[in-house]
């Protein structure tokens, strides 16, 4: 990692190397300069040296479209994932301290193949992707530049690759204080590029030096290295092969606060704003609702990363701030779990698609109420905790389900889907297993029987010997286990809380239903946890 792992969170100087404004929302709004004013910056720009071409008004417009900066890491952290088949076996995400202002950086760092002088520059251009595959995850070719201009105003990157017998180095700037402080409008982003020759590093060179030397004297004004020895100081522990993306003038909140809180947890990065969502709720509301996943999320980027990929990918890591993440697979906590099979009718493929859905009641349930159908597309989270069911009422309470829908294609920020027909009917017959699932099965966790089959059970077994005597068998550790959850569920109460991202509606917690014999609170004998029982649901 690049200089000190120290520091503290607080905010830049201001000056001529940063932005007037630090909040992203509002760093876009700035007048086109003058000719004027064009024709005298013009003396920064000596030749057409090497460089790709991107407009200034792109980079923030486009990297908009995430309204979530976890959404923006983890479009960093896919193409490291995408480099799993050139190789790499783990991605780093850090901090770092810019040694010119003592500001904090955010570093991602794989060991994947790297990319030569040609790629770098294909990856710093804007809509260029090579990646569309059956099994990459990125597609849109915008990744990087909407990713890295969401987490900060500016991003350098140092990248190591083998060609054949070629060994070559790149530096790439991508600096939208550059593009406004010397009020470009048709912009450039310097590029650097070095090969080994008899193991020594030399500049690799496709235009004149002078080109080359506007390149080096531009990186250097405007990234937080001020030599030629300290550019080339990154490239140690990339080693053979791999690449570094460093983010720095990170962006900052209303408060002036930096939007990552690196200094509340050593092991982690917070959202800062996100991470004081419940605040006014009870001590004890807090601490359960704290907890679970499903909360966390949505401020703690060690809990989003430990879901965001389905399975686990064998042979790497994901590494972050020096502890790896330990990968988290909802669907294996589940109670009372059944696989579901959902045949979608996909007209622009022959084969018939089949996919396995996974639905269960929350190991926290009945307790906590949480809820929700966690979808992926090529093993990637997309929609976590999504509210298939928006009825208030207590049908489908802590039925959660996991499922890979490959079938549909994701929005452009990968936290949601397009709204074609297809993502429609899923929508529908989600919506249709939560509803027979809990039909079937909320007794299971202490609601009346809804299946009228149940039902005539559960009322028999009252007559003979007590409410659910027979039908819902009790040990007297299941008896404690019960009590002491009703009494947690009263001090409870109803109590609604935001459970996830802003991008979707928010999840509630509610309060224990209780009948007129008390507490809605039982276990079942008969029903055995993980379940494997699956049922077919084909389109029509």
């Amino acid at each position: 990692m690049p200089a000190a792992m120290a520091g503290g969170s607080g905010g830049m100087g201001s000056g001529p190397r940063s932005l007037d404004c630090r909040s992203f929302w509002k760093a876009g709004a700035f007048e086109a300069p003058s000719a004027a004013a064009r024709e005298f910056h013009d003396v920064l720009e000596t030749g057409d040296f090497d460089r790709a071409r991107v407009h200034p008004k792109f980079l923030h417009t486009n990297a908009t479209s995430h309204k979530w900066a976890f959404g923006a890491i983890a479009e960093l952290l896919d193409n490291a994932v995408d480099e799993i088949c050139n190789g790499a076996t783990f991605v780093k995400v850090d901090k770092s301290i810019n040694l010119k202002d003592s500001s904090p950086m955010l570093v991602f760092q794989d060991d994947g193949g790297g990319m030569d002088p040609e790629g770098v520059r294909q990856c710093m251009s804007l809509g260029f992707s090579t990646k569309k595959s059956k099994t990459t995850i990125g597609q849109y070719g915008n990744g990087f530049k909407t990713s890295t201009m969401r987490l900060g105003a500016d991003a350098i990157v140092f990248t190591r690759a083998i060609r054949g017998s070629n060994v070559t180095l790149s530096v790439g700037l991508l600096s939208y204080t550059f593009l406004r402080r010397t009020m470009k409008d048709d912009i450039v982003v310097p590029v650097l590029d070095f090969q080994i020759q008899d193991d020594h590093i030399v500049p690799l060179m496709y235009g004149s030096q002078g080109d080359w030397d506007s390149s080096l004297k531009i990186i250097l004004d405007w990234s937080p290295f001020s030599s030629m020895e300290e550019l080339l100081q990154q490239f140690k522990d990339i080693k053979s092969h791999g690449t570094k993306v460093v983010i720095y003038d990170l962006w900052m909140n209303d408060d002036g606060l930096l939007e990552l809180d690196f200094d509340d947890d050593d092991e982690d990065i917070l959202l800062r704003d996100q991470a004081k969502a419940t605040a006014g709720t009870t001590k004890i509301q807090k601490e359960i609702i704290e907890q679970h996943i499903s909360h966390r999320l949505r401020f703690s980027l060690r809990a989003y990363t430990s879901i965001l990929y389905l399975k686990k990918y064998a042979n790497f890591q994901i590494i972050l701030r020096g502890k790896v993440v330990e990968h988290i697979n909802i669907a294996h906590d589940l109670k009372f779990k059944k696989i579901f099979t959902y045949k979608p009718q996909v007209t622009h493929d022959s084969q018939v698609v089949s996919v396995k859905v996974d639905v269960g009641f929350a190991k926290e349930a009945p307790v906590l109420g949480i809820f929700g159908m966690n979808v992926y597309h090529k093993n990637r989270l997309i929609m976590p905790f999504w509210k298939v069911l928006q009825e208030g009422s207590s049908r489908g309470r802590s039925v959660v389900g996991v499922l890979e829908a490959n079938f549909i294609e994701p929005a452009h920020d990968k936290q949601d889907f397009e709204r074609t027909p297809l993502f429609i009917r899923l929508e529908t017959k989600l919506r249709q297993i939560i509803i027979e699932y809990w039909k079937n099965n909320c007794h299971l966790i202490g609601y009346q029987p809804m299946n009228p089959q149940l039902k005539t059970q559960y009322k028999a077994a009252e007559r003979s010997g007590g409410p659910g005597h027979q039908f819902q068998q009790k040990s007297s550790t299941a008896q404690r286990i019960g009590a002491h959850s009703s009494l947690t569920a009263q001090r409870i109460g109803a109590h609604s809380s935001n459970l996830l991202p802003e991008t979707y509606d928010d999840a509630a917690v509610f309060g224990l239903r209780t009948n007129g014999a008390g507490s809605g609170l039982q276990f079942s004998g008969q029903a055995q946890e993980n379940s494997t029982n699956s049922a077919g649901l084909e389109e029509i």
